[in-house]
């Protein structure tokens, strides 16, 4: 584990977020508070160490080059990968697919050839599409090489040659020039290329990494990381570490043990073992029974038994589960596409309605990525726009530097004079006739300027604040300014322009502050997301003030905790859960932090979104229940990525967010109703069979399997009604509903049944037609109920859907009253009665559903069936209250003394 190092650290100009280091002197009575840079640097192992006392301008030998890599292995990212067939078969396993299977070999053992073609295709259909979706995605491993660099330059056998960067070990030293990006974690050495001391730092970027959206400067000592990009300097580095030893290289490790199997997943095997348990079991009492019964006559061979057992399995194994499922998640995820949300993993699609909270990278996701000109402080009645053009005129031209950048950006926005001019780096009524550039000794620019309108010259400076502060003679409000600036996280710059009619001494016009600005639309994400239940966290690698400073710009709270309490010892994993539920977001993190905030909460049994851009965030969106990348975003995050924004911003989320629900209630309502039938169907056959030993035609049993699911394939573009807090899949409540509708609907079958035989005495096969029709119409109705978890007129079914479930009993009506198929026709009077009986039946069942989502709770099921498991579970709920209200009360405590330091200050300012 990587330990934490207080390194000071600013950019060419000084004071801001990133510290100056210590600033000595005072500005009057007041003194510049000193602002720290944290930054986590790797722990080097005391047998590596001595590995890297290598001579600078001699290098490793051959010998020793290969002694190492026999050691380390060679400098680049391992992939182990499965071979596609394996990956396809692996489609056909889990506990709906083997139900499936059972389908197909029991079609081939009757001879129902129909049958085992239909079937069959749909296995290699559903197949199919999963094996398709995930062959969209690129290899995330494959994105996290493409970072890294191709070749360096290293000293080898006293020679500076340059050789493929999976050639390096450790010990190796490079050379790292600017534009490099870097090939492996390393430690700068402070001198150039041939020995010579180096003047000024290492500019390097690192924001991909880290999420730090400024480039750092490092001098001798420091570490580098493998894949970050050199923006200015030149500098010798010993590599430290290689391969997966490297920061990059260890958030590859943690992609390659993310899980596979995906929440959804485990939802479909849970549903399906429940099917696999109750189907087995009948079916094999029933065969049992039959065999005992009718032994020693024809109806007692067992091939008659077991053909009559097998077609029963047939019709009663959701065949068309899987594929109503993939039909449904794919309707949605052409529905995202046309909003520029482009979905990888199909299942993604249903889990995002099940997200409650949302962990969300700061740089380049919640904000621009981009360093802007924000509120100034101003002094001697000059205004934003004096500001502006006297940071323009004092701004070097060309200089690749964040800051010149973003204050020549600035002025070239906000100022008339400067929009449009025919020569870009003339400015209108005024000539730079002398220009000082930056130097690290005097950490400032000037300017002298001649203004043509008064026909007068006078400077300009531009530059650290401790340093124009100092040359305006001190200015304590000056100070106060930087130093609150500062605690929000601000880069400051001061600016002064000498007196009119001096040209040595200056006044101060004012302190710019700049930040990198949270992206326009992500305040209103973060807003309706929360309206929808969904929490957002920040979790980022910048500095804990400047989280803090974004977080109250979008209106988060600004319990942002630093990266220690992931991983202090004196705490349980359930008190850091409690931390990560409670706080509004972490900083100072690393990859390794965000993929531990995402595991405790999943642990927890919340199903986490992950949002972000680089590969720092790439283990925390592959381990994600949904990882989402934003625009713009590495290619490893985007790899790693379940789904990826096509267009700036985040308001695409929300769309995601309400799709996601919407597909989720058509998903719940066909797995309620899908249990719900087959249920009905084996209660009723295992009765009627124990009991009378009465049976229905193979070819009519099969025909309800198929009309009734293909009918139900259109519930994917069906009106669905979207729940205003995230959705959960509550199989304790889905398996008890689906039970007791199931039962009622098998009293209405064994009412259907003795009425006719018993009161009417219709032939047996009449009975057989009469029963067909209701035993296809019933259970079928009730889709129109299991769409709501409240009545079914508070959202009507969509024109589509109604005419395909009607059509379909229709059809089973005619064929019943003209006797076409089922042997004998029941006329109008039967047909007629049967469906209005179904009709009204499902009303009355729509009255126990909404009762029984009223009323049930897990409180419930574990009193009613008191299982080991659920008594843990309960009592482990009861303990995490007592953790949750003692977190709770340390955080509030917390905030407390943050709501009393903001008074205290603005107290003492005044």
């Amino acid at each position: 584990m990587s330990k934490q190092e207080i390194e000071n650290h600013q950019g060419d100009y000084g004071h801001g977020h990133g510290g100056s280091g210590k600033i000595d002197g005072k500005e009057g009575d007041v003194e510049i508070e000193e602002q720290v840079h944290h930054e986590h640097v790797e722990e080097i192992s005391p047998e590596l160490e001595l590995l890297l006392k290598t001579d600078p301008l001699k290098g490793l030998s051959d010998d020793e080059v290969h002694r190492r890599r026999e050691t380390f292995g060679k400098n680049e990212l391992v992939e182990k990968k499965r071979h596609p067939l394996l990956k396809f078969l692996g489609y056909f396993t889990g506990a709906i697919a083997y139900l499936i299977e059972i389908a197909v070999i029991c079609s081939a053992i009757v001879g129902d050839w129909a049958d085992f073609g239909i079937i069959l295709a749909l296995l290699f259909i559903n197949a199919t599409i999963g094996f398709v979706e995930e062959a969209k995605a690129e290899s995330a491993l494959d994105a996290l090489k493409q970072t890294l660099a191709l070749k360096t330059r290293c000293w080898r056998n006293g020679h500076l040659v340059e050789l493929d960067t999976s050639e390096l070990v450790p010990g190796d030293v490079i050379v790292l020039r600017l534009g490099d990006i870097i090939p492996a974690d390393g430690r700068l050495l402070g001198i150039g290329a041939t020995g010579e001391a180096t003047e000024g730092d290492l500019q390097v970027d690192q924001s991909a990494l880290t999420g730090e959206s400024l480039p750092l400067s490092k001098n001798k000592g420091a570490t580098v990381y493998s894949s970050s990009i050199v923006k200015q300097g030149q500098q010798m580095a010993v590599v430290t570490k290689t391969g997966g030893d490297t920061f990059i290289g260890r958030a590859a490790g943690l992609m390659a043990v993310a899980p596979e199997e995906g929440h959804f997943q485990k939802i479909i095997n849970r549903i399906g073992n429940f099917l696999i348990l109750i189907t087995v079991v009948l079916v094999v009492i029933i065969m049992v029974y039959l065999l005992v019964v009718d032994r020693g006559t024809p109806d007692g061979e067992f091939k008659k038994v077991l053909e009559r057992v097998l077609v029963l399995t047939i019709a009663a194994i959701p065949v068309g589960l899987p594929t109503v499922m993939s039909v449904t998640m794919a309707m949605g995820a052409k529905e995202l596409a046309v909003r520029k949300v482009i979905v990888k993993r199909l299942t993604a699609v249903e889990e995002m309605a099940s997200v409650s909270v949302l962990c969300s990278d700061k740089t380049g996701t919640l904000t621009l990525n981009e360093l802007t000109f924000d509120e100034p402080y101003l002094t001697n009645g000059n205004t934003a726009e004096d500001i502006l053009l006297y940071s323009y005129l004092a701004a070097e031209p060309g200089a690749n530097d964040p800051i010149e950048f973003a204050v020549r950006t600035a002025a070239e926005e906000q100022l008339d004079i400067l929009k449009n001019r025919t020569h870009k780096h003339e400015v209108p009524g005024y000539k730079v006739t002398s220009f000082l550039p930056f130097n690290p000794s005097t950490k400032m620019t000037q300017a002298t300027v001649m203004n043509y309108s008064t026909q007068e010259s006078f400077k300009v400076a531009k530059g650290a604040p401790q340093v124009i502060i100092r040359l305006v003679g001190g200015d304590n409000d000056a100070v106060r300014a930087v130093n609150s600036l500062a605690k929000r996280g601000l880069r400051a710059l001061g600016v002064a322009r000498t007196k009119p009619g001096s040209l040595e001494e200056y006044e101060l016009v004012g302190m710019i502050s700049l930040i990198d600005p949270p992206r326009p639309d992500s305040a209103e994400t973060i807003r309706r997301c929360n309206e929808m239940g969904v929490d957002v966290k920040m979790i980022t690698g910048d500095q804990q003030i400047i989280a803090k400073e974004v977080a109250h710009r979008l209106g988060m709270g600004r319990v942002i905790l630093d990266a220690g309490h992931l991983v202090d010892p004196s705490k349980s994993d359930d008190e850091i859960t409690e931390h990560c539920i409670r706080a509004d977001g972490f900083a100072q993190v690393i990859p390794e932090h965000k993929y531990r905030v995402v595991e405790l909460l999943q642990n927890r049994g919340i199903l986490v979104g992950m949002t972000g851009d680089g590969v720092n965030d790439a283990p925390a969106l592959k381990k994600a229940n949904v990882g989402i990348a934003v625009h713009g975003c590495t290619d490893a995050a985007r790899s790693a990525a379940d789904i990826v924004l096509l267009a700036p911003g985040l308001s695409t989320i929300v769309d995601g967010l309400m799709t996601s629900r919407a597909i989720f209630q058509r998903m719940r309502s066909y797995a309620l109703y899908r249990i719900t039938s087959t249920v009905h169907f084996l209660m009723f056959f295992f009765c009627i069979t124990m009991a009378l030993k009465w049976h229905m035609k193979p070819i009519l049993l099969i025909l309800i399997c198929i009309l009734n699911d293909a009918a139900t394939l259109v519930i994917s573009v069906d009106n669905a009604k979207i729940s205003a807090y995230p959705d959960k899949w509550r199989i304790g409540q889905l398996i008890f509903l689906s039970v007791v509708l199931g039962a009622l609907l098998t009293a209405l079958s064994f009412a259907h049944f003795f009425v006719a035989d018993r009161i009417f005495h219709v032939s047996a096969a009449k009975l057989e037609a009469i029963m067909y029709l209701h035993i296809s119409s019933a259970p079928h109705f009730v889709i129109f109920s299991t769409r709501l978890s409240g009545y079914f007129w508070e959202n009507m079914p969509s024109p589509i859907f109604f005419i395909a479930v009607m059509g379909t009993q229709v059809f089973a009506m005619l064929i019943c009253v003209y006797g076409v198929i089922v042997g004998e026709a029941i006329g109008w009077g039967w047909g007629t009665a049967v469906i209005a009986i179904s009709l009204v039946y499902f009303v009355f069942l729509d009255f126990v559903k909404v009762f029984i989502f009223r009323y049930w709770s897990f409180e419930f099921t574990a009193a009613a069936w008191p299982t080991k498991a659920r008594k843990d579970k309960l009592k482990a709920r009861k303990v995490r209250v007592i953790q949750q209200q003692r977190v709770w009360s340390s955080i509030d405590q917390v905030r407390q003394v943050g709501l009393k330091i903001k008074v205290l200050e603005a107290l003492k300012q005044k």
